[in-house]
């Protein structure tokens, strides 16, 4: 073999390894771009914060942490006996102006009965027709009174309003608990779903509608969805609002720009047998663009 046969051979090699990474590299570059996925994926659910709707310590605590419960079931109960004599104060109270009521309403009528006579004046009538206002004003005030006081006897159970998971629970019975403060989390598992944060150059290629994989770290059968929907905006860390109200935008620039992530809603539409969904769970998330139409909407894919 001649050295210039051999250094031929040599060019010809290099060149086809060139052409075959080259390939490799597109084919790579084409898959990326046209089958979108992100390693930046996490299961996410709704979480209830659970806050009683009145004050007063704890009778019984109903549920334990990382109990399933479904909407309606019974949480915790607090005390009710002040709420009770509330209730009871309450309808005595109606009671009371019930009967002031039927009294004014029987002077007034008998004193309108006289009108026009010398017996009694213009005046005294027209304070009777008040008094009568009044006590129906005083009697429909002490019914609100009795519901609300029937309204906080009922909101002294404290009931599930979602299905899920109860976590962080650190209740006790004699704690005393104020209105308005969460004392436990519900993990809505009717919400589960998986939220991918795709690179922005990938968007063009999905669409509300298109399949999805998604794969949990350290499970090994993969999860199917659909992309449900697409963030509307994302926080823009290059501008703020000044102190006038006025647009205070960073003076400097990088040039090497990164590619802002989105975040990509993912419904899930089948759950592999024995998988345990918990939120906050890390998956890699691929999506299939499916056949779009003229206007580039996702069609409807048959989903499993």
């Amino acid at each position: 073999m001649t050295a210039a046969l051999s250094r031929m051979l040599k060019v010809a090699f290099t060149l086809t390894v060139v052409v075959l990474a080259a390939a490799v590299g597109w084919n790579f570059w084409a898959a990326y771009m046209d089958t979108p996925w992100t390693r930046d994926g996490h299961v996410r659910a709704d979480v209830v914060e659970i806050a009683p709707d009145v004050s007063g310590p704890v009778a019984k605590v109903m549920v334990s942490d990382n109990q399933t419960v479904k909407q309606g079931d019974v949480l915790l109960q607090l005390d009710p006996q002040r709420f009770q004599l509330a209730l009871d104060l309450a309808k005595a109270s109606v009671a009371d102006k019930a009967a002031a009521l039927k009294q004014a309403q029987r002077d007034a009528a008998r004193y309108d009965r006289l009108r026009g006579s010398s017996a009694v004046s213009e005046q005294t009538i027209e304070q009777a027709g008040l008094t009568a206002t009044q006590a129906a004003a005083a009697y429909q005030e002490a019914l609100s009174n009795q519901d609300v006081a029937a309204l906080n006897l009922k909101r002294a159970t404290v009931r599930a309003p979602a299905n899920g998971v109860i976590s962080n629970l650190s209740l006790n019975p004699g704690d005393y608990v104020a209105a308005g403060k969460g004392v436990m989390a519900l993990v809505d598992t009717d919400t589960l779903r998986v939220e991918g944060y795709f690179e922005e150059n990938q968007l063009p290629h999905i669409a509300v509608g298109d399949p999805a994989e998604i794969r949990l770290m350290g499970h090994e059968q993969p999860l199917k969805g659909h992309v449900q929907s697409i963030a509307a905006g994302i926080e823009d860390r290059e501008r703020a609002d000044g102190s006038n109200l006025l647009a205070n935008v960073t003076p400097t620039f990088s040039w090497v720009r990164l590619a802002q992530r989105v975040p990509v809603r993912i419904a899930l539409d089948h759950v592999p047998g024995g998988t345990k969904l918990v939120a906050g769970l890390t998956a890699t998330v691929t999506v299939h663009p499916g056949v779009r139409d003229a206007d580039g909407e996702a069609q409807a894919a048959t989903r499993e």
